[in-house]
């Protein structure tokens, strides 16, 4: 009987010993979005990234319509042939064919480069910033003492009615507004 006491209370200190300290744990939340979104380094990111994107597609539009010039002539020749000619016009087409086949693979294919060197370009410019902001993100969190810090931009906490909004003091600590 005085063990079964003992249990029990050394069972209730062990519970209301664990809830004062989950009750001393801080929680905050972030716009990890808005964060990086004002950073300077950010904006000249994108800058740069535009211009990128603007090159590649002008190059595709360059590369597109050549081949739509070479797709109306080869329909002309087409509707221009007479059994005078025929002979002579279905071997253009047929090469006229094979060369729009060749340009539309070749079209394709730099659009592919194009969407991958879109995507390691961004990888290479927004990566430093992330990891800029994330670090600021632990520093801060750190300084103030808090357990987690939440990240309410993406929208995948459904809910969250309490803790500290820290996206301003993360900003400061960036040098941003």
């Amino acid at each position: 009987m005085k063990n079964l006491f003992r249990g029990v209370a050394v069972a209730a200190v062990m519970f209301f010993g664990t809830q004062y300290v989950s009750a001393q744990q801080k929680i905050g939340h972030i716009n990890f979005g808005d964060i990086i979104s004002s950073t300077n380094e950010f904006k000249t990111a994108q800058d740069q990234l535009k211009v990128l994107q603007e090159t590649k597609t002008k190059e595709l539009q360059g590369m597109y319509e050549l081949f739509q010039k070479k797709q109306t002539d080869a329909n002309e020749k087409l509707r221009n042939r007479s059994e005078a000619n025929k002979a002579a016009v279905d071997a253009e087409l047929q090469t006229l064919g094979q060369e729009l086949q060749t340009m539309e693979q070749r079209i394709q294919e730099v659009q592919r480069v194009a969407q991958e060197d879109l995507g390691k370009k961004e990888q290479e410019l927004f990566e430093p910033i992330q990891k800029k902001v994330v670090d600021a993100i632990n520093v801060v969190s750190k300084e103030k003492g808090y357990a987690y810090v939440l990240d309410v931009s993406n929208g995948s906490i459904p809910y969250y009615g309490g803790g500290d909004d820290l996206t301003a003091a993360i900003k400061t600590k960036l040098g941003v507004k």
